[in-house]
């Protein structure tokens, strides 16, 4: 089976954590993402070697040689992947990527919060990604 070009580790059960896996998953026309639910039961078992806490304090991917990355990086290649890198290419320059990669720290550690401010829920029920 031949690996797409990045792989998405998210979390299934932030509001808006799904929220950009859909609006990824309508631009990923070109199938170069693939996207995996760390909420999902057979997480652990499909991916024992990954580090389920890890992955859960900041979004995480994989690319097809196996390297993973990251937080904005992770964002920047996905959007750049599916052809609308320019809408994180700033947080990705020199100084502002400094600010940028710190407000994302603060981002994932406080979405379930930041998620009931902007949508009312802190957490959604855990479903399927359509289209995938």
């Amino acid at each position: 089976m031949h690996m797409k070009k990045l792989t998405l580790f998210y979390d299934g059960m932030c509001p808006l954590c799904q929220k950009e896996m859909t609006h990824l998953i309508k631009y990923n026309t070109a199938g170069q993402l693939d996207f995996v639910d760390i909420m999902a039961p057979n997480f652990a078992t499909d991916y024992p070697h990954l580090d389920w806490d890890a992955l859960n304090n900041r979004i995480h991917g994989q690319t097809e040689t196996g390297e993973v990355i990251t937080g904005l990086d992770v964002t920047y290649l996905a959007w750049q992947l599916v052809g609308k890198g320019w809408l994180y290419a700033p947080t990705r320059w020199p100084v502002i990527r400094w600010f940028a990669d710190k407000l994302y720290n603060v981002f994932a550690r406080h979405r379930y919060t930041i998620s009931y401010y902007l949508t009312g829920q802190r957490r959604c029920e855990r479903c399927e990604l359509k289209n995938q």
